[in-house]
């Protein structure tokens, strides 16, 4: 033996620690390929078995080099630098002849073998073709739990006891028959007796020459897979919880983070008054607040029994785990058996908890600042895979990321059920049907709340006002801004301006409240939020058969003719509300025959064409066919949505036309001259009369009609007219070709006149100006009883 230089030297792990430009020449392994690596894997991938002794006509120790030629190895112990000793393996030269060369060789062979597998923590096995342990060292029957004797001649799989035997034996073979190593194989391990602590190995297997076999070698990462699986499940968590602002979806996506890779089972629980955006109660919880099974997910597909079906909402009995842990917000692991005591209070969970096979559990409180959000609790299926410490630290820390996450989602929901509620309380009730046009509303509003509003409303003459507008957002401002631009319509339609210029004061007002946002503190949130609206206005005229109309930035509206033809008129398109810059608005006249339908929508209006600019073809299809009511037309194209709004509203304005009845409109042309007065009272006289007016309101009007046409004579132009117009209230109106504006005077009592006007306003109900390319038309309002 040459003593100078060993081959190799080996540690007590049997790992190899040097190796010696001998051994990269006999083997032609270089460092980096032996360095780190069991010399026991090294030594019997040259071909070796290391189960027994070497077969006659093998080399002196059963180890070959590279090129297939014996090499004599020789193990005795060295010192290493830093202290302790080591295994050196040296190449024997010289004369072998005291003992005969093969005895020999088997004697060393062993001892290298027996010294390696000695001194080595990892757990191996030496099995033949048909996977029957021939040999093992002490990690392995310590891993095992079984005896060298009662291991030796029995199959791995039934020694090891895999949690999948098929997949393990198939694998093994491979590696025996095809000659091709296995590494990083990782397998759960059965306990032994039936119960006890689950266990994972990492395998490696290396085939033995002319497929004798293979040795496997096991290194048990039981506590790296756990930590590797706690991993996982935060990371899961922290990626997929938090993503939607919804209650029970933030839930759900708390089940599937964790099912089925930590947990077999779980079950969320939210306090009711949670899911509906209310606050959450402080702890400890009372045993009479309710809460609702928001989530729920088994990856035991043939045992998906539960006590509670989804939506269910109960309060929780007591004392168990559940109500214990919202009691003193801590989490806590159970194990579950049949003579589990606190069962007796939940006969229907524990039904549910024989059902589902689970025999741990590990329930956690969900709880922020003290108050109480809701319960989460978590099952495995398998005794040997009990909750520990750690996974109960790792639970407690999910719990927290997902209680914040439904505290933001529930604080989400409290200021959009508020907004929802504001919205519904600032837009109108379903708009009363006129004498010339009816109505019928369609309004999906999202779960948000949202800026969009309709109304419809009468003008003077027997007019009626549409509009239809939307502001850009949602939450409690958008709702709220609605809510002051339908007022602002409102007030400006009363001043019966014609819709461009009514859009102009309208936006003059948007970018009035745009100015008042950009003075609010920096930090406001609508500081730095612009404001815009859309908004589209129309004014229907059934005496003259016409409807006008303007647009801020909103889709024109559709215009169905009994015909059958469906139009959409040239609009002049706008700029948006709040714009400071822009063309002016225009009106446009579109005539509309008696029974033609009228559609307003929003751009959210679903599967609308040319980016929400064009009415889609559902709207087009349910328009099509105009003879039935419409209500009925309405609720067609409802379910023909067959869908929720989503994070915007929905609406629909339809409205039919009617024929004005001609014998409740009486016009009479006047001369311009002071006698056109007493003949205007007349008229009125003779007509009040024929629609069966009461006296009281008759003698009003004739001087309201009195005091309208003087004015008109005296101040005014020809040609002047007289209209009398009675539907819900009665209607006089007196025009004439000027332009100039009366007002009211407050007469001095000596004055003789400068009363005409204040005698209007005193006699009627209400009282306006509107003018035309024409001229001007004053009109009054008396209601009728």
């Amino acid at each position: 033996m040459t003593g100078e230089a060993p081959l190799m030297v080996v540690d007590g792990a049997g790992v190899v620690v040097r190796w010696s430009p001998r051994a990269r020449e006999l083997w032609r392994l270089p460092d980096s390929a032996a360095l780190g690596r069991t010399a026991l894997h090294l030594l019997t991938r040259a071909g070796d078995d290391p189960a027994g002794p070497a077969e006659p006509g093998s080399g002196p120790s059963g180890i070959e080099d590279h090129e297939g030629n014996p090499v004599d190895l020789r193990v005795r112990p060295v010192p290493l630098p830093g202290g302790g000793t080591a295994w050196g393996v040296f190449e024997a030269t010289g004369d072998t002849s005291v003992t005969g060369p093969q005895d020999e060789a088997a004697d060393t062979r062993n001892a290298v073998l027996d010294a390696l597998r000695a001194n080595t923590r990892d757990a191996y096995f030496v099995v033949d073709a048909e996977l029957r342990v021939l040999s093992l060292n002490d990690p392995a029957v310590t891993l095992c739990a079984a005896t060298e004797d009662e291991a030796r001649g029995r199959p791995v799989g039934e020694v090891c006891r895999p949690s999948r035997p098929l997949e393990f034996d198939s694998i093994l073979r491979d590696v025996v028959t095809a000659g091709t190593p296995v590494t990083d194989y990782v397998v759960r391990l059965d306990p032994a007796s039936g119960s006890g602590p689950e266990r994972f190995v990492r395998i490696s297997a290396f085939p033995l020459r002319e497929g004798r076999g293979a040795v496997l070698s096991l290194v048990e990462v039981t506590e790296h897979m756990r930590t590797e699986r706690r991993i996982e499940a935060l990371a899961s968590v922290r990626e997929r919880v938090g993503r939607s602002l919804d209650v029970v979806t933030t839930c759900e996506e708390l089940v599937d983070a964790l099912v089925p890779g930590f947990a077999d089972i779980a079950v969320v629980e939210v306090v009711d008054a949670v899911v509906r955006g209310e606050d959450p109660p402080l702890s400890p919880l009372g045993r009479e607040v309710p809460l609702r099974r928001a989530a729920f997910r088994n990856a035991v597909s043939d045992r998906a029994a539960q006590a509670h079906p989804l939506g269910d909402v109960r309060a929780l009995p007591t004392p168990t785990p559940y109500s214990q842990a919202l009691t003193d917000l801590k989490p806590r692991a159970v194990t579950l058996d049949e003579d589990t005591p606190w069962l007796a209070a939940d006969p229907q969970r524990a039904r549910a908890i024989r059902d589902s096979g689970a025999r741990t559990l590990l329930t956690a409180p969900l709880a922020v600042r003290g108050s109480v959000l809701g319960l989460l609790s978590l099952y495995r299926v398998r005794g040997s895979d009990a909750f520990d410490a750690n996974d109960v630290a790792l639970t407690h820390e999910l719990a927290t990321h997902t209680a914040l996450s439904l505290d933001n989602a529930r604080r989400y929901t409290h200021e959009h059920t508020i907004a929802a509620a504001l919205q519904r309380h600032l837009l109108p009730p379903d708009p009363p049907s006129q004498t010339a046009m009816e109505f019928a509303q369609l309004h999906l509003p999202a779960d948000a709340g949202a800026g969009t509003w309709f109304d419809a409303f009468s003008l003077p003459g027997a007019r009626t006002a549409l509009t239809v507008g939307e502001v850009r957002g949602t939450g409690i401002d958008a709702a709220t801004t609605m809510g002051q631009l339908r007022t602002v319509v409102r007030s400006l339609a009363a001043l019966d301006l014609e819709p461009d210029e009514l859009l102009a004061r309208l936006n003059d007002t948007v970018v009035r409240l745009a100015y008042e946002r950009q003075a609010l503190p920096t930090g406001d949130p609508l500081h730095q939020e612009p404001l815009s609206a859309s908004c589209v206005y129309v004014v229907h005229d059934p005496l003259h058969g016409v409807c006008a109309m303007a647009s801020a930035g909103h889709p024109a509206p559709v215009v169905a003719h009994p015909s059958g033809v469906i139009d959409v008129p040239e609009l002049p398109a706008g700029p948006l509300l709040g714009s400071r810059h822009g063309p002016p608005f225009a009106t446009a006249s579109v005539p509309m025959r008696d029974g033609s339908v009228l559609a307003l929508w929003t751009t959210s209006f679903p599967a609308s064409e040319s980016r929400g600019r064009r009415p889609s073809r559902l709207l087009r299809e349910a328009l099509s066919r105009l003879d039935r009511p419409l209500a009925e037309l309405r609720d067609d194209i409802l379910y023909r949505l067959r869908g929720t709004p989503g994070t915007h509203d929905v609406l629909l304005l339809l409205a039919r036309t009617r024929e004005f009845p001609a014998d409740q409109v009486a016009t009479w042309p006047l001369d311009p001259v002071p006698a056109a007065a007493g003949t205007a009272r007349q008229h009125a006289r003779h007509r009040l009369r024929t629609w069966q007016v009461s006296e009281e309101t008759a003698f009003a009007t004739e001087l309201i009609v009195s005091e309208l046409v003087t004015n008109a004579v005296r101040y005014g132009s020809p040609p002047i007219r007289l209209r009398l117009i009675k539907d819900s209230t009665l209607t006089c109106e007196v025009s004439d070709g000027g332009g100039a504006a009366p007002r009211i005077r407050h007469a001095r009592t000596v004055d003789e006149g400068g009363r005409g006007l204040f005698i209007c306003q005193e006699m009627s109900h209400n009282w306006g100006i509107r003018y035309s390319a024409e001229g001007k038309t004053i009109w009054t309002e008396q209601p009728l009883p």
